[in-house]
């Protein structure tokens, strides 16, 4: 079926099948704008797309992909232009974690981190920037995380990841701007998503305390899209460990902080 998209404003959410990305395509929808789900379950994202078209009617499409697989994401992109769709607007949230020791860590699960955390993200927005850029408007949320600001134990590969991430998203604030494109970096700190349980997470009594709900998080997140923020920290919580980060010598909030997530 071939898609018309001329009036339409298409935001592609990646790992779209739960956690932020499951609201950020709630709150999107709920905005009218056009949704493509981007995930490997494809139970889950039909469902996920079926209550969305019945709730706000708005069109959804729905893609199964593994974005591990960098030829996966080169084919989503063909087919979206076959179907005359234009992405607006780029939510690239997909992400794996692991909490562990570096060295009693599989090597393998440690370089397939990389692999989706980093270079698949890099591809997902290399490729659809191109597009923006043509067409010298677009936005792009990259999620990182509250880890992007640095080291932590037991998250080594986690954390250094989303340092990446954070800063590929301050160079392209600045890079693509003069092309009419934004990008934003969102820095979550502990959410309520799920995503502990995915990365074997141990949850302390002080992620307890720090711990959002999704909704407001992803709010933050488009809230500081919408207004071309180069990065924001959801949570007054969140943004007081920023600043205690910034202001503390790196020994005190390494220690600090490990303690914070390993208990």
């Amino acid at each position: 079926m071939h898609t018309q998209s001329t009036s339409k404003t298409w935001v592609l959410i990646t790992g779209a099948s739960s956690g932020f990305g499951e609201e950020f395509a709630r709150q999107y929808a709920e905005q009218g704008h056009s949704l493509v789900l981007v995930a490997r379950r494809l139970d889950r994202l039909q469902k996920i797309a079926e209550a969305l078209r019945q709730q706000f009617g708005i069109e959804v499409v729905v893609e199964q992909v593994d974005l591990s697989d960098v030829a996966g994401i080169i084919q989503l992109h063909q087919r979206l232009r076959e179907r005359d769709i234009a992405i607006e607007i780029l939510v690239n949230n997909a992400g794996h974690g692991l909490q562990g020791p570096f060295i009693d860590s599989k090597l393998d699960a440690a370089l397939a981190m990389v692999q989706l955390d980093v270079a698949s993200l890099t591809a997902v927005t290399h490729i659809f920037a191109q597009d923006m850029r043509t067409r010298r408007r677009g936005k792009i949320l990259l999620v990182a995380s509250i880890l992007a600001y640095q080291g932590v134990q037991n998250f080594a590969v986690y954390a250094a990841a989303k340092a990446y991430v954070l800063r590929l998203g301050e160079a392209l604030h600045r890079e693509l701007k003069r092309d009419g494109v934004t990008v934003t970096a969102l820095c979550p700190g502990m959410s309520d998503t799920g995503f502990a349980a995915a990365a074997q997470q141990k949850i302390t009594p002080g992620l307890k305390l720090l711990m959002m709900q999704p909704a407001p998080v992803v709010r933050a997140g488009i809230r500081a899209l919408q207004a071309g923020r180069i990065s924001v920290v959801p949570g007054w919580a969140n943004k007081v460990s920023v600043i205690f980060m910034w202001a503390t010598p790196r020994w005190l909030h390494q220690t600090t902080f490990a303690r914070v997530m390993n208990g």
